[in-house]
Formats: structure tokens, sequence, C-alpha cells
């Protein structure tokens, strides 16, 4: 009886798993390889040249500009077969739900604004304000519990508000943190930064669940696989391209900053007539030379680090008139949440 059972049981699985094999080739090959490729190559591109482009000095690298011609021709390609292709990789018609189509925007510069302050805290509070591994990790981790919390309150307020409120309410938080982070320099308190992450948190805890409901409220159900994918795409891309901008603006203001201070440390300078500054910081010694170099790099970091967080500000303020173009959905639709968090 045992064999009877282990013989059944064996053909069966084998037959489910020839199924499933004969449903794999099956969707290869109805798969738009041409688009898929060019899709992937335009991203691979993108990705490298991001990643190598600061190390590189951008373009004047010969491989940057190799890897900038690769993407654009492939992402070209792309866009030129998906618009006249029957059956694409990417369906078109997705970007006709005016939702879905603001949306994919707003997720871009979310992931540009949130996980690009993200990038630029770790280096701030181990460098600037030399914190250790553990104090920064504790300190910055409020961040994510008020996302936590947010998320919470918000997925109850859903239904109840116009998720465009909400919107405009993380948007709003996530503006106001950046704009007091502008004002920050080294001798900023702890409770400082805990509760100017937190809000920051808040605010994109306020903006994730209402934008993923937004997206897809009014997205045909049969659409929504696959604009799940592009819309953590875009999301993905997003935060590749701020942390390769403002660390590019960071080290690029950095130098700008440093030549502009520099500029005043000159013997006509009264400040050097005092007997103190003149003891601690005489340039015409090694031991000066040096001191004022360091102090002058470091007002010439806070400095960049500021205009990053001004810039983050800019863009998060600029994102709200988007608000204004979604349309309120009828009705709560069920929404695939898998958009929301990975």
């Amino acid at each position: 009886m045992r064999h009877a059972n282990a013989a059944q049981g064996t053909f069966f699985l084998v037959r489910l798993h020839g199924n499933v094999l004969l449903h794999f080739l099956n969707a290869l090959a109805k798969l738009d390889w041409l688009g898929f490729v060019a899709l992937s190559v335009s991203i691979a591109a993108l990705q490298i040249f991001l990643d190598r482009g600061e190390h590189l000095d951008w373009f004047s690298s010969k491989e940057i500009i190799i890897e900038a011609i690769v993407c654009a021709s492939a992402f070209y390609i792309f866009l030129v077969h998906t618009f006249t292709s029957a059956h694409s990789f990417v369906n078109p018609r997705l970007f006709l739900d005016r939702n879905f189509a603001i949306c994919f925007v707003f997720i871009f510069i979310v992931g540009v604004t949130y996980l690009a302050s993200l990038a630029l805290m770790s280096p701030y509070l181990q460098t600037l304000m030399g914190y250790p591994v553990m104090t920064a990790g504790l300190v910055m981790g409020p961040r994510g519990l008020g996302t936590m919390v947010c998320m919470f309150i918000v997925g109850r307020l859903i239904g109840r508000v116009d998720t465009r409120w909400l919107l405009t309410l993380g948007l709003g938080l996530t503006a106001w943190a950046m704009y007091v982070m502008t004002g920050w320099t080294p001798d900023v308190s702890q409770w400082t930064i805990v509760s100017v992450g937190f809000v920051q948190g808040a605010g994109l805890g306020f903006l994730f669940v209402p934008m993923t409901t937004t997206a897809f409220s009014t997205l045909p159900a049969a659409m929504r696989g696959e604009g799940t994918g592009l819309y953590n795409l875009s999301r993905n891309i997003g935060s590749s391209v701020g942390i390769s901008a403002v660390t590019a603006l960071l080290t690029q203001n950095t130098q700008i900053n440093h030549a502009s201070i520099a500029a005043y440390v000159t013997p006509f300078n009264h400040a050097f007539h005092a007997p103190a500054v003149m003891h601690a910081l005489n340039p015409l010694t090694a031991v000066g030379r040096a001191a004022l170099d360091g102090m002058i790099t470091l007002q010439a970091v806070i400095i960049a680090y500021i205009d990053d967080f001004k810039l983050l500000m800019i863009l998060s303020i600029l994102a709200m008139p988007l608000v204004l173009l979604l349309r309120k959905p009828a009705t709560a639709a069920a929404v695939d949440h898998s958009a929301v968090m990975e």
C-alpha cells in the first residue's frame, strides 16, 4: 500500500512539475524580449552611471559618457518599441490613468527626498558630530518609528479623510523637517535630531499609504500587477538619483565653499591682529595653517549639507501642487499594498 501511494505521489509530482515548466515556457514565449532587454540595459547603465559618476568626475570620464549614451539609447529604443508594439513589455495605457501617472512622479520624488536625506544623515552624525555608529543608529531610529506609527494611523483615516489632504500633510511635514535641518550645526542636540527625525518619518507615513491607495484605486484590476512593478521601479530609481545627486552636490559645494571662505584668510584680515587668534591660527606657521584649513573645511562641509537639505525641502514643496491634479476615487477600492513596502 505504501509503495502504491509513493508511486502515485511521484506521478502527480512529476505531472505538476511538468505543468509548471510548461506554464513558465509559455510565459517566456509571450514576453516582449526587446522591450525587456532595452529597459534592463537602460536601468543597468543608469545605475552604473550614478554609482561611478562621482568617482570619475562625471562627464570628464569617457566611461561615464559611454554609459550615458548607452542609457539614453536603450531608453529611446524602449520608448519607441513601447508605443509602436501591440504587445509591449510595459503597457502604455497605464499612464492614461491620471492618478497613477501623477503618483508615479510622486513616488519618484519621495524616493529622492527621503532616502537621499538618510544617506546624508549618517555621515553628518558620524563625521561632523563624531557620533559612534551605534549612537548614530539609535538617534536615527525614531524616524522609522514615526513612519510605522503614522502608517497605522493613516490606515484608519483612509476612507474617512480625503487622501489628497493626507498627501499634503505628509509633504508639509517632510518639508518642515528639511527646513529645520537647514539650520543645523554640529552643536545640535540629540533631542532635536530625534524629534525632527520622528516628524520626517511621520511625513513619510502620511505619504506611502495614501499615495498607493490613490495610485491604484482608479486603475483597472488587470493592470495593478504591472502597475505595482512600475511604481516600485520609480521609487528605486528616484532613490538612486537622489543619493547620487546629493552626494555629488555635497562634494562640489564643499570645494566651492572652501574656496569662498579661504578667500578671506589673508594677512590683511583684521581678525588676525588679535593675539589669541594669531596664537592658535597663525597663517605663517605650519600648525596655524593646518588649523585654519581644518576650520575652513568644517565650515564648508556644514554649508554644503545645509544646501543639500534646502534642495530636498524645495523638492518637497514643489511636489505639493501635484496633489491638485489627483482625482478623488469614488469608492475605497481594494489595493495591493505590496507597492507600499518591500
